[in-house]
């Protein structure tokens, strides 16, 4: 055998390798093969396991199945109410039909990426500062569903969008911190009124107890002055009440003193 045909039978034996290997796909559980032969569709999704395909005529698209998540850059808003915010979120998705998300759109991702910015800004654009603010769960739903309406037709399904970060200008932080403040003052405020009035009315309750029994009253100022000795004063103060007590009751004393003086004596056996 010449030199010249072992060359030719090498090369064909490598071509032939070249071919069997590109022949070969190994598709993973997670993915999907869309196949092409010539140009044209040829069934349905192939895989998972081994795939072959005939070489330089068909052509293998892997699709993955697993959910991708795909942060949405930031954006420049204006809210309903003129407040300028710049709020960046993440979506989740997943491909439903492989087939459709390799022949209806050229590219899922991007397509999803630019109809995210652009329905970020169109829902949030149409709520107040204050209900982007506290009212975040409804919006990420307002905006999952419509992205999943509009990429039903790619075979793709919006699983989830989440508002990740609203950046807000230093004036309105200012703003909503004095806001804040001033909240908190008014209701220590009613807080302390609630006190004052509840007090009061134990008060008056107290008052009525006190009418209806005057030494209720003589005990409550007999425990006052305890409490003042306590502290160790200088100088105590009685109260007019006090005082007209204790002159009664020198009164009374003197009175008994004067009576038992007055007393006959027995009369003699």
């Amino acid at each position: 055998m010449s030199t010249a045909a072992v060359v030719i039978i090498v090369v064909i034996l490598i071509a032939a390798l070249v071919l069997l290997i590109a022949a070969i796909h190994i598709v993973k559980q997670y993915e999907r093969g869309v196949q092409f032969r010539l140009g044209k569709l040829k069934d349905g999704p192939r895989g998972p396991g081994l795939v072959l395909i005939i070489p330089l005529v068909d052509r293998l698209r892997i699709v993955s199945l697993r959910i991708v998540t795909m942060p949405i850059q930031s954006q420049g808003i204006i809210t309903r109410d003129n407040v300028s915010v710049d709020i960046a979120a993440v979506a989740y998705y997943r491909v439903k039909d492989p087939i459709r998300s390799v022949i209806a759109i050229e590219d899922v991702a991007v397509a999803i990426n630019q109809i995210a910015q652009t329905t970020l800004r169109s829902v949030v654009g149409q709520h107040t500062l204050d209900d982007a603010l506290a009212a975040t769960d409804k919006i990420n739903r307002h905006i999952r569903e419509i992205l999943d309406v509009q990429t039903e037709d790619w075979g793709v399904e919006v699983t989830l969008v989440e508002l990740k970060d609203i950046q807000l200008p230093e004036t309105m932080k200012r703003a909503m911190a004095k806001e804040a403040e001033a909240e908190r003052e008014k209701r220590a405020k009613i807080i302390a009124a609630e006190g004052e009035a509840l007090a009061a009315g134990e008060l008056a309750n107290a008052s009525d107890i006190m009418m209806a029994h005057p030494l209720a009253l003589q005990l409550r100022t007999l425990q006052t002055l305890l409490d003042i000795s306590v502290d160790k004063n200088s100088t105590i103060v009685f109260p007019s009440p006090l005082m007209s007590t204790i002159e009664e009751l020198g009164s009374f004393i003197a009175r008994e003193r004067d009576a038992s003086g007055r007393t006959p004596p027995p009369a003699a056996q």
